[in-house]
């Protein structure tokens, strides 16, 4: 009788109240500005990557075509917070259903997970790049990466799946208080009127086991193409240094904050919000920088693009 009445509850929750990141009004403001800016040029600079990367023929190699799924996934996994969290400033409540919040972590978890699919599969282009050269085309040819890339949105699309089943399937009769400005699931999991102990293992060994296990995977991987690129001559050896310094940065950035977040009991830290800022809205915005400052192609690539333009625009 009593787990039949704690079930029918459920329905009771249709909203959450998401707290957000500043609750003085004159802090409100500069977060929504900040927020505001960082958005932008996210989408600016992302999208200018895919469309140089498709304009210019000299860029139709793996290395971008895989650069260009990044882009493609940050704009989005930028999307999937940013916008309401920017919307919620404004907002005394800030309410989010039931429903968008479900949805909200579907697509979190979505281009989470498949941009670390993907940041491994581009350690692994880097490898054979640069252990392998000879090789190369043929381990690296298109069909294979077209496989890569379905491989990983389709990795990327079960994991999320799973987690988000595993959390629309607990009861829900209050609280409903998320202390964050989007919805996750660690943070969710925490408003069930259950025992969740089952459940925040599942999600350690799911999401964390996924990101220290591609972490260190990615470590090994450049540590090898370091060894390696000692036996090289210096110009082959700068450029190849600077790609894979760009790389282990988005790496470093990317999966900390997983490590940091899933790795461990849902339990509520005075920083999450800080590396949730980073995850979100940070982060997708530095990789088109890291990208095209050290990167010497895609830089001339956009003078090219951006040299047309111009030349268009007189005529």
């Amino acid at each position: 009788m009593d787990e039949a009445l704690l079930l029918n509850q459920t329905s009771s929750v249709t909203h959450f109240h998401l707290r957000g990141l500043s609750v003085d009004q004159k802090g409100q403001m500069s977060v929504f500005s900040i927020f505001l800016l960082f958005y932008i040029l996210t989408l600016i600079g992302n999208i200018l990557i895919v469309i140089t990367i498709i304009y210019d023929r000299r860029l139709h190699t793996p290395m971008y075509f895989f650069l260009s799924n990044l882009s493609f996934i940050d704009v989005c996994h930028s999307t999937v917070t940013v916008p309401k969290m920017l919307v919620d400033t404004w907002s005394e409540e800030k309410l989010i259903s039931f429903g968008g919040c479900v949805t909200q972590m579907f697509f979190l978890h979505l281009f989470a997970c498949t941009e670390i699919f993907l940041l491994t599969v581009m350690a692994y282009d880097r490898y054979v790049a640069i252990c392998k050269p000879l090789q190369y085309m043929t381990v690296i040819n298109w069909k294979v990466c077209v496989l890569l890339a379905v491989a990983l949105w389709s990795g990327g699309t079960i994991h999320s799946i799973a987690l988000t089943s595993l959390t629309i399937k607990l009861p829900y009769c209050g609280p409903d208080e998320i202390d964050n400005f989007f919805c996750d699931v660690p943070q969710v999991i925490k408003l069930a009127c259950t025992d969740t102990h089952i459940i925040e293992i599942l999600i350690v060994s799911n999401s964390g086991l996924i990101s220290v296990v591609c972490f260190v995977v990615l470590v090994v991987s450049y540590a090898v193409i370091l060894v390696s690129l000692r036996q090289q001559l210096s110009g082959g050896r700068r450029k190849a240094l600077s790609t894979c310094a760009a790389h282990l940065t988005v790496v470093t950035l990317f999966l900390g904050h997983c490590i940091f977040i899933y790795s461990r009991p849902s339990t509520s830290l005075p920083e999450d919000k800080v590396v949730s800022v980073f995850f979100t809205a940070v982060t997708p915005l530095l990789n088109p920088i890291i990208y095209t400052l050290r990167n010497e192609d895609m830089k001339n690539a956009l003078n090219k693009l951006m040299g047309k333009k111009g030349k268009k625009e007189e005529k």
